[in-house]
């Protein structure tokens, strides 16, 4: 590979107390916790809108659980998918379009600067400690400079370009799969409806995902598609489906990107016209819409100064340090070299803790990370990733940026006691009465 030499001065664009990078699920929880800790916050957004698969990666439902006081029933409720009991998962989908106005409202505070249409190209560095981040805008690259950054890109882009230890996939270095998730309409109220692959829906004299792959394995639907998972929506005649799939993608490689968006969006025009000649009441259905950007499950996960394994979420570990509390879901690795579920055993977990060392990188000074890129094993991510889990993390990592920022010290040297206090203080369930 050729190496040019290129040296340009950036200039130094503005001084924030807290720079979040990414604006999805964790990233907004983040920016939004730390505004309201009276931070001065950059919310840094490589596309067009908030809300990241919440919104542009038309990922639904609102999946995993947590415990009571965090952020996460917040927003939900503004998506208006709450439930009486408030802390339930309720599978039914938000309005994807309704989800672009609440969240920018969301986000929308006097103490932060959103910046959309802007990607995050390198890291400015002091040695080890990060001093902010290099940005691509329309007027060129700039420099924000931060007294703490979040990454928050799911990538872990930040971590890396940082130096940070980085790890990927499982023991082989295969990922799970990248998807794209999509809405039909006109779909008659009694049309079958399958959440997920746990699901015993039967059809026709057998399980629902049974009779799909014998589809699959026929030729008549993808192969890597042949678990169809659809749910309800807050809209009559509304299903939105999680069955599209790809394997073998590395998201963080930018010349794998397109065949597979090439390939999930034909599969989406055959499973549209399957559906229409083999679903009772998906007759007349219509396929509506689909995420801008891939449905990304794994890539980059950050080694922190702790490192939590699946066996410790399967047996609800507890830690002084923690952070997040009974945060809950199955350990969901979806097949990195097939379809369906990667171990025939689903293991579920018991709600369990992530301790504030999973938030922290190792070495690298001034960097705080939140969402799916955290510290942890292929397995324990499978668990964790999901966005319920992620927007409480992000409201932790919010808080703790911005008692940083007003200490002027390090994630590292913050005390994890005073910031329990604080998140106490907000409300927020951290330890078992």
């Amino acid at each position: 590979m050729e190496s040019v030499q290129y040296s340009k001065v950036i200039p130094v664009y503005k001084h924030y107390d807290v720079v979040v990078c990414g604006a999805g699920p964790a990233g907004i929880c983040a920016a939004v916790a730390a505004a309201r800790h009276g931070a001065k916050v950059a919310l840094l957004e490589r596309y067009g809108a908030v809300g990241g698969c919440l919104t542009l990666g038309y990922v639904a439902p609102v999946a995993g659980m947590v415990g009571k006081g965090t952020m996460r029933q917040e927003v939900c409720d503004l998506l208006g998918v709450g439930d009486n009991d408030a802390y339930a998962w309720t599978g039914v989908c938000h309005d994807i379009q309704k989800a672009k106005t609440v969240l920018t409202e969301f986000v929308d505070h006097e103490n932060i600067d959103v910046y959309l249409q802007t990607m995050v190209a390198d890291a400015w560095m002091d040695g080890d400690t990060i001093r902010g981040v290099v940005i691509s805008t329309k007027e060129g690259l700039k420099i924000l400079s931060g007294s703490v950054v979040i990454d928050a890109t799911g990538d872990g882009d930040v971590a890396e370009f940082a130096g940070c230890e980085i790890e990927k996939g499982r023991d082989d270095g295969l990922m799970q799969p990248v998807t794209l998730e999509f809405l039909v309409d006109n779909v008659a109220e009694d049309g079958i409806i399958c959440i997920g692959d746990i699901s015993d829906v039967q059809f026709n004299g057998q399980r629902f995902l049974d009779w799909c792959k014998e589809q699959a394995e026929q030729g008549i639907i993808p192969k890597n598609a042949a678990a169809v998972r659809m749910c309800p929506t807050v809209h009559k005649g509304e299903r939105h489906f999680n069955t599209t799939q790809v394997n073998g993608v590395d998201s963080t490689k930018v010349e794998t990107l397109f065949k597979a968006e090439l390939e999930l969006r034909r599969q989406i025009d055959t499973l549209v016209d399957f559906f229409q000649k083999n679903l009772p009441g998906y007759e007349n259905c219509k396929y509506v819409g689909s995420g801008t950007t891939l449905g990304v499950r794994e890539s980059r996960r950050v080694v922190g100064e702790y490192y939590i394994t699946a066996e410790e979420l399967v047996e609800g570990k507890r830690f002084d340090d923690v952070i997040v509390h009974n945060a809950e879901f199955l350990v969901d690795i979806h097949n990195p070299t097939g379809s369906g579920q990667a171990e025939k055993k689903i293991q579920y977990c018991k709600p369990y803790d992530l301790p504030y060392g999973c938030f922290v990188p190792k070495k690298i000074d001034g960097l705080f990370t939140a969402g799916r890129c955290i510290s942890g094993t292929h397995r324990a991510h499978a668990s964790y990733r999901v966005m319920s889990i992620c927007m409480a993390m992000g409201q932790a990592i919010g808080v703790a940026a911005a008692m940083c920022a007003q200490q002027g010290c390090t994630p590292r040297r913050l005390s994890v006691k005073d910031l329990q206090k604080e998140l106490t203080a907000l409300g927020i369930e951290l330890f078992d009465e």
